[in-house]
């Protein structure tokens, strides 16, 4: 688990002013440990992508909740289809062919 110090030192261009106000917006949803915040890998990536989708695709504050709730529907899609591809692969490899 990572505090707010590490994450400010692992995601570079991020602030702590900027990270609070993401959290508040709960585009960044880190766990709680007594009175600090703690954060995973899954955290600092989402950092980083909310800080390309800012300034590398200019997408504004206003657009970025869409944004960020079309890319969580994209990769729970992509769970999905994933864990169908797995199961129709072990009923065509099951012996019985169920």
């Amino acid at each position: 688990m990572i505090g707010i110090e590490g994450v400010l030192v692992r995601v570079r261009g991020l602030g702590e002013a900027e990270l609070r106000a993401w959290i508040e917006e709960g585009w960044v949803r880190p766990q709680r440990q007594g009175e600090e915040l703690v954060f995973e890998e899954i955290d600092l990536a989402r950092c980083r992508l909310i800080l390309e989708l800012r300034e590398e695709l200019e997408v504004n504050e206003a657009a970025m909740p869409v944004v960020l709730q079309l890319l969580d529907r994209l990769h729970a899609t992509r769970r999905q289809l994933r864990r169908l591809a797995e199961a129709l692969e072990r009923a065509r490899d099951a012996p019985d062919g169920r």
